[in-house]
């Protein structure tokens, strides 16, 4: 199964079912505060992470919240 990650394209197993969180565990390892994630221009909403899967060529983006001024 091939994704498109923040612009890149990355292979995932496809006998495997990977769910949002898997997916931030496997690219962000430890803590996922501050972390939006879409799917298709779609946000899904971190109540739905465990529950909503990655489908072959669906494009995710990640947003990591930073500080600053």
């Amino acid at each position: 199964m091939e994704i498109i990650i923040n612009s890149k394209s990355k292979e995932l197993p496809e006998q495997e079912h990977i769910t949002v969180q898997h997916l931030l565990q496997l690219e962000i390892p430890g803590r996922q505060q501050g972390i939006a994630v879409a799917i298709n221009n779609q946000v899904v909403a971190k109540a739905s992470w465990e529950q909503t899967y990655i489908h072959d060529k669906d494009n995710v983006v990640i947003i990591r919240a930073t500080q600053g001024g």
